[in-house]
């Protein structure tokens, strides 16, 4: 059974269905296994909680 965790901003749930959308496919298809199979989870995290290149998100 493969586990997916996205560490990401947060974003619509739109853009999220359509992602695990996307996530199943490409196990469906690479691994032949039940969609039922493929679990994704979402850890987003608000633009103030952490940074890249010595800067917070937000400041950016």
């Amino acid at each position: 059974m493969p586990n997916v965790t996205i560490q990401q901003l947060p974003k619509t749930p739109e853009l999220k269905r359509a992602l695990i959308a996307k996530i199943t496919d490409a196990f469906i298809d690479a691994y032949q296994i039940p969609a039922e199979t493929v679990h994704v989870w979402f850890d987003e995290h608000p633009a103030d909680a952490y940074g890249v290149a010595g800067k917070l998100i937000a400041d950016r």
